[in-house]
């Protein structure tokens, strides 16, 4: 595959790649070592495994800042392919078993995966070789949405996109306690700190500060 080119951060390295019908950022972060981890995989799982083995990263774990079906529908080809644990945080579990029924919805096929093997918590670190995510609770979008926070980096899910905030009109949907996570654990990083969403184009802390209508 064409490999897309990775956003730099320090050592630190970051490939997204759109999947599927609605467009669902899967990312690729690793550090200088090329070990690293893979966040949620949500569909096309072959382009998937191809972009892992074409940036020769060591997946460590597959973590998912949350459960929607878009944002998990590789993940069962995926952890087998690579023989790594995934992690969700516990009250996106529901969320999780209700995949396959979500996507039924939209007429689009899934695969239901097996259950998460490890659970996500609030200060959680992730380390892989100089590579560092920390887990902070943002829900909202989902119950148990999570964001991870790298260095000059944040992994948002679907909390903070470019212009906009996630929905909150879903079963588990929260909207003041969404805006006031997204004060408390990202509006609290520096200016300079790149957001990569969900869906669409990264952005920046300051940037949405700014200009988001929503915020």
């Amino acid at each position: 595959m064409t490999l897309p080119a990775p956003r730099t951060h320090g050592s630190v390295r970051l490939w997204s790649l759109p999947t599927g019908p609605l467009q669902e950022n899967a990312l690729l972060v690793a550090g200088s070592d090329n070990q690293g981890f893979l966040i949620d995989p949500g569909d096309e799982a072959a382009r998937i495994l191809d972009l892992v083995r074409a940036a020769g990263v060591d997946v460590q774990a597959i973590l998912l800042t949350h459960a929607h079906f878009d944002h998990i529908g590789a993940v069962q080809p995926v952890r087998e392919a690579l023989g790594v644990p995934v992690h969700l945080h516990a009250d996106d579990l529901a969320t999780y078993h209700l995949g396959a029924a979500s996507a039924g919805r939209w007429n689009l096929p899934f695969v239901q995966p097996a259950d998460p093997d490890q659970q996500i918590a609030q200060d959680q670190t992730f380390t892989a070789g100089d590579l560092t995510l920390t887990a902070r609770e943002l829900p909202g979008h989902a119950p148990g949405h999570v964001v991870f926070v790298g260095d000059g980096f944040v992994i948002a899910g679907d909390t903070l996109f470019a212009g906009g905030i996630g929905r909150t009109d879903l079963p588990g949907g929260n909207h003041p306690q969404l805006i006031a996570g997204i004060e408390r654990e990202l509006l609290s990083l520096p200016d300079d700190t790149y957001v990569y969403p969900g869906h669409g184009g990264f952005t920046t802390i300051g940037r949405e500060k700014r200009s988001n209508p929503f915020l």
